[in-house]
């Protein structure tokens, strides 16, 4: 029997003033989902302190919901490296980005009376329609600006969007933050968004085509694992971006190279396994795929995105205050074709 009793519970108890951090220490030494999100603070910081490349997956109606300044702190202090994110997310960014605002409402309202109104309500969310429109319609001006002879990569495409709103910003964005803090942003369902409207209603007026390269993203997000001496993934509600990264890993033998896995690992999802999803499937069978390494660091956090991520962002945030900046983080170059400044972390495969 004692073999299994190495660790005692330790029971959450209550003092005035308590930090994001202190939180975060005490809730590890209980169970359940608070003690897993005491754990991911963990694994987080252990990531900092070593030569991790960290993505980042972002999915879920997290920019509606308030969470932008919480992913642009992440961009700004370079607690990730890579940002894949759904379009839906990068779009509700830039209506916030140029003044745009999103409304508490409720989830019990009149849907037909909302839209008679012309607002549209995601859960407890409203975005007023005419706003909408307003940020459409600016990014079909945008596409329209940029050179049509050529395809163009997510990420490019994000760079250079950043750049131009910039002069336009009203608020901090994860679009602009992560142009100016030269953090890549890749959008494997880009049509699958406001985005993929924007740029098709940009053809129809003009007749000229803006084309993307989707498989060079795939490729460039193959480099980044490659190069990179140790990787470590963070997912918020899973989706598409979830794959895109997992994928990078089993994507190394394009370019004849072993795949190591993941080293680390966080996700926060509402998602259960049974339903065979991958939002909600276990970290344990991403290692059937070998996603993740076999020694991996992982934990999952089976609660709602909202209420864990600024718990967890603001304890990591704390903690990395006491720490020296990340010195072997990826450089990269964002425009045109993208180049990888890895430190010590090897080179860009030569036959890219």
């Amino acid at each position: 029997m004692n073999e299994h009793l190495h660790t005692p519970v330790v029971p959450f108890s209550i003092s005035v003033p308590c930090s994001a951090a202190q939180l975060l220490n005490r809730m590890s030494g209980t169970s359940f989902q608070a003690r897993n999100l005491g754990q991911a603070a963990e694994i987080w910081m252990g990531m900092l302190k070593d030569e991790t490349t960290i993505f980042f997956g972002l999915a879920g109606a997290m920019v509606p919901a308030g969470m932008r300044p919480v992913i642009v702190y992440l961009i700004e202090n370079r607690l990730i490296d890579v940002l894949v994110s759904t379009g839906a997310n990068l779009f509700h960014d830039l209506y916030e980005t140029i003044g745009k605002r999103h409304w508490q409402g409720s989830a019990m309202a009149d849907d037909l009376e909302l839209a008679q109104a012309n607002i549209n309500r995601i859960y407890d969310v409203y975005a007023p329609e005419p706003d909408v429109i307003y940020a459409d319609e600016y990014i079909t001006r945008f596409s329209l600006s940029l050179d049509h002879s050529r395809a163009y990569t997510t990420r490019e495409y994000f760079y250079l969007l950043g750049k131009e709103l910039t002069a336009l910003a009203v608020e901090p964005g994860i679009i602009t933050a992560a142009a100016a803090a030269g953090v890549p942003i890749y959008c494997p369902a880009f049509g699958d968004s406001v985005f993929g409207m924007s740029v098709g209603a940009a053809r129809v007026k003009s007749g000229q085509k803006l084309l993307f390269d989707i498989v060079q993203d795939v490729l460039e997000m193959t480099q980044i694992f490659i190069a990179a001496p140790v990787t470590g993934v963070i997912y918020v509600a899973g989706g598409t971006p979830k794959n895109f990264i997992q994928q990078a890993t089993i994507a190394s033998y394009i370019y004849g190279q072993k795949n190591p896995g993941h080293r680390h690992a966080i996700q926060i999802t509402a998602d259960t396994p049974q339903w065979g999803g991958l939002s909600g499937c276990t970290f344990q069978e991403a290692q059937s795929w070998k996603k993740l390494s076999f020694q991996a660091h992982m934990v999952t956090i089976n609660a709602d995105a909202t209420i864990a991520l600024p718990l967890l962002v603001s304890a990591v945030a704390e903690r990395h205050q006491h720490y020296h900046p990340r010195l072997n983080r990826p450089t990269f170059s964002l425009e045109g074709e993208m180049g990888i400044d890895p430190g010590k972390g090897g080179a860009i495969p030569k036959d890219r």
